[in-house]
């Protein structure tokens, strides 16, 4: 083990820059990547929250152009509730499973001030899923559904006066659990210049208020302009439609009113090609890595900190898992012996008061016993007496009556012979 050491002592982590005499062909890897990738399909998970009737539904199926048949919600539910579906769809010849994850009955009640929790404790489940299922010694990680939410889509309500207290605190409570992007539903209900006045007053109570949303990557040189440039664009105030209307020579998507029509897909109505361009098209893979590398582990860090593993011991130096693992079996072992000490004191404890509790109560009973004992030779002797006294009197009494029945016969006797 020590000259295994020593050997591992001497290995050089220097990296050499080396130039290749030909063709070698691993500049096929991301070609490799991609047939993978493609084989396997992809995974998306969605999550909507926004207040009832705010246009979600319609919205995501907008958004992918197909009906997804979701059921309109009432109003009247007691408790926010998470409503999942997964759905498999592809295009050209790529697989996708989509999950929409929306919620039920969001700001219907009046009080509020745990609507958020549902929510936290569904993101929170789908963390600790996945992270039991890398915990387990046969690992699936590659068949598993990753039910992780990748964006969360909130939906702002078109007030035009800025951000609900409930939408503040929610979305505190989620920006480090789960990608942001704020919209701004059934935007055809406000005015330009208002719109443009919501959204800066939105952004400044965000900003104000510490809630981090998600900003869409600048690092990548082929989309750092227009994410640059949507950024600025964020809260997207968008407008759904599952209805398609004839102009001029083609149908397009929207929402026909007594004063004109709504085009979903015209930028200069409403943002939902901006929206769809960078949910879908544009940055879809970098969310799921976010989702990943960021808020998991973040909620991986603090899940195994709380398990009582650590990467250094207290003089600052590298523990392994092993090590962490076996301090931690010999002190629940430790724990356990002394809790069964501890249980078999107390079971030791609790006969010798038993003991003397059954002690004292024998005690009690014997002295009752021998005080009913003692009344019941009482009231024997007592009903002997009275018996006694009662033969006394009846024989008393028989005598009484034999004699005055023998006198009654000489006096009747007399009479007769007088006559």
């Amino acid at each position: 083990m020590a000259a295994l050491d020593v050997d591992m002592m001497k290995i050089d982590h220097h990296v050499r820059n080396l130039k290749l005499a030909g063709h070698v062909g691993f500049d096929s890897l991301p070609d490799q990547l991609v047939n993978k990738s493609v084989q396997n399909g992809f995974v998306f998970n969605i999550m909507c929250i926004g207040e009832t009737g705010l246009g979600k539904s319609t919205l995501m199926d907008t958004l992918f152009n197909t009906s997804f048949e979701s059921s309109p919600s009432p109003h009247t539910l007691p408790n926010v509730k998470l409503k999942a579906h997964t759905y498999e769809l592809q295009e050209s010849n790529v697989r996708l499973k989509l999950t929409i994850c929306d919620t039920v009955g969001y700001g219907d009640q009046i009080n509020k001030d745990d609507s958020f929790k549902a929510v936290v404790d569904y993101i929170d489940a789908q963390f600790e899923a996945y992270l039991q299922e890398e915990l387990k010694i046969k690992r699936s990680l590659g068949t598993c559904h990753d039910s992780r939410i990748h964006i969360c889509l909130y939906f702002i309500c078109p007030t035009g006066h800025g951000l609900k207290s409930l939408d503040l605190v929610c979305m505190k409570k989620l920006d480090t659990k789960v990608n942001i992007v704020p919209i701004i539903a059934k935007a055809d209900t406000v005015s330009k210049t208002e719109l443009q006045r919501f959204k800066a007053k939105i952004n400044q109570e965000l900003q104000a208020n510490g809630v981090q949303i998600y900003q869409f990557p600048t690092d990548d040189e082929t989309v750092s302009e227009i994410n640059a440039t949507m950024n600025g664009h964020v809260p997207f105030a968008v407008v759904g439609s599952t209805e398609f209307v004839r102009l001029g020579n083609k149908m397009v998507r929207a929402r026909q009113y007594p004063w004109g029509t709504v085009q979903v897909e015209n930028e200069s109505h409403c943002d939902f090609v901006k929206l769809r361009e960078m949910l879908i098209r544009t940055n879809m893979e970098d969310m799921r890595e976010k989702t990943h590398t960021k808020h998991y582990e973040l909620y991986r860090q603090k899940r195994l900190e709380q398990m009582g593993f650590t990467d250094v011991d207290s003089d600052n130096k590298p523990v392994s898992f092993q090590q962490t693992f076996e301090a931690k079996r010999s002190n629940h072992l430790a724990e356990l012996q002394a809790k069964e000490e501890e249980v078999r004191q107390m079971f030791v404890q609790r006969v010798k008061e038993k003991e003397s509790e059954l002690k004292e109560s024998e005690k009690d009973l014997h002295a009752k016993f021998d005080k009913l004992k003692k009344d019941h030779a009482e009231e024997k002797r007592k009903l002997e007496e009275s018996r006694k006294k009662l033969e006394e009197e009846f024989v008393e009494f028989t005598r009484r009556k034999t004699q005055m029945t023998a006198s009654h016969h000489t006096l009747t006797l007399g009479k007769s012979k007088k006559k």
